[in-house]
């Protein structure tokens, strides 16, 4: 038994409670409850009951009419004041007439409003409606349920459903020695592994060292980015095919622009001058889970009002919407590195990625030639993989293209890499998938070995 059992259990002697009330009485958290709860009802101690109930949440329509006036009692004081049907706003002529007809409030004669209740019935009405809607607000029911089942119907309340879960001593005699201290004490106990770092944890370690050597600084962020930072800032058109929902994973709501409005504006001007379209700040504001780490040197370049030569890198979680193989992850890390240094050539960019790969233990590598919408020229990073008898690509690198470093920060060239971290790690451990990594199996974690 988990410790804590007897203290649940002898709660629940008493009356059946739900989980909430055991961890408030017993001081332990919901998780610790969960798991003795499930470990009483195998034991047969106790039985749970889950009952789901539909409630209404007010939506911002509701709120908005509880606080100002509904569009019906509305209508109907226009009536009052001799109003014809012209004479209401759009919300008015769309839903005010209908209830306000629905309910009797309000006839229509020759296109004249004409109330049919009295003022003080109409101001009746309005105090059902409002307390009403206070009471879905702070209880997410309310006692009137024929006005509840208006507002459904007028899609004024979203529905929320509530699970709530009882559990019941079943009676069940107890034995003493179970709930002994709270453990069985039958359980023989065992030696517990030292721990160690996770092989990616290594890995990073030893490239922030690499990158720190070299002379370059740390970059940092989210990983819910905004559109225009992933994509637009990098003079990826805003119907590329990345961007669908087949390549991207997209969050729900919207990060803002820039507060610096004349960036927007040359990012704007580079769009519509090279891609020929009408640039949408509404597509820039989407909010996706960062596809690469791209987005964070896009930042880090526009924020060098000074224009000084500097050297960025970083190593973080990027998302791309795609299958899982050997080599293919839904969620993985990118090694990122920029340097902003107007006298930066072509091979300056090369010697820094052997450098770089050769302080890692690689010396066999390749570069192909390759096309990214925001690099001009690009190029893809092999090593060959020895177990599988093929090249295996371990990034994209280039200089970014004049449309996207001069809107940025106004110098060029900037040169530009993101790499694989997963990979290179799947060779110097001789890993076959790079799955591995995150399955969790406890015997790759305590016999791999990174001499690194």
């Amino acid at each position: 038994m988990y410790k804590g059992s007897d203290i649940v259990l002898d709660l629940l002697i008493k009356r059946s409670r739900t989980i909430e009330e055991l961890a408030q009485l017993s001081s332990l958290n919901v998780d610790s409850i969960r798991r003795i709860i499930e470990s009483l009802r195998e034991e047969g101690y106790v039985t749970i009951d889950t009952r789901e109930s539909v409630v209404g949440s007010p939506t911002a329509e509701l709120v908005q009419y509880s606080s100002s006036t509904f569009p019906e009692v509305s209508v109907f004081q226009k009536a009052v004041s001799g109003a014809s049907i012209t004479d209401l706003s759009p919300v008015e002529k769309s839903i005010g007439i209908r209830w306000a007809k629905v309910k009797g409030l309000v006839k229509v004669e020759a296109g004249k409003l004409v109330p049919a209740k009295t003022q003080n019935e109409v101001d009746q009405l309005v105090t059902k409606l409002t307390h009403c809607s206070t009471e879905l607000k702070n209880n997410g029911n309310s006692s009137d349920l024929e006005l509840v089942e208006e507002f459904f119907e007028r899609h004024l309340l979203d529905k929320k459903t509530i699970r709530s879960t009882t559990i019941s001593y079943t009676g069940k005699k107890i034995d003493p020695s179970v709930f002994s201290d709270g453990f069985d004490i039958n359980v023989p106990g065992k030696n517990a592994s030292l721990g160690k770092n996770h092989p990616i944890t290594q890995i990073t370690k030893k490239i922030k060292t690499i990158m720190t050597e070299m002379g370059f600084e740390e970059m940092e962020g989210d990983l819910v980015e905004s559109s225009f930072w992933n994509f637009d800032a990098l003079f990826q058109p805003q119907d590329h095919p990345a961007r669908e929902l087949a390549d991207t994973f997209y969050v729900k709501g919207e990060c803002p622009l820039p507060s610096d409005k004349a960036l927007i504006e040359r990012v704007k001007a580079a769009h519509e001058k090279g891609w020929k379209y009408q640039w949408d700040p509404k597509e820039a504001s989407k909010a996706v889970l960062r596809t690469h780490t791209t987005a964070l040197s896009a930042r880090y370049v526009a924020a060098n009002k000074e224009k000084k030569p500097k050297k960025f890198f970083s190593i973080g979680r990027v998302f791309r919407n795609e299958a899982t193989d050997y080599k293919h992850l839904a969620e993985f890390h990118q090694v990122e590195g920029i340097i902003i240094w107007e006298n930066a050539t072509f091979t300056d960019l090369l010697g820094v990625l052997k450098e770089f790969y050769r302080k890692l233990g690689f010396e066999n590598i390749r570069f192909r030639p390759s096309f990214f919408p925001y690099t001009e020229p690009s190029l893809e990073i092999e090593v060959y993989f020895e177990k599988k008898k093929q090249w295996l690509e371990l990034g994209g690198a280039g200089i970014f293209r004049p449309e996207v470093s001069i809107p940025l920060v106004g110098v060029y060239p900037v040169l530009a890499w993101g790499l694989s971290l997963e990979r290179p790690l799947m060779l110097l451990l001789e890993l076959e998938d790079i799955r591995t990594f995150y399955k969790n199996d406890v015997d790759f974690l305590t016999s791999s070995r990174l001499d690194i």
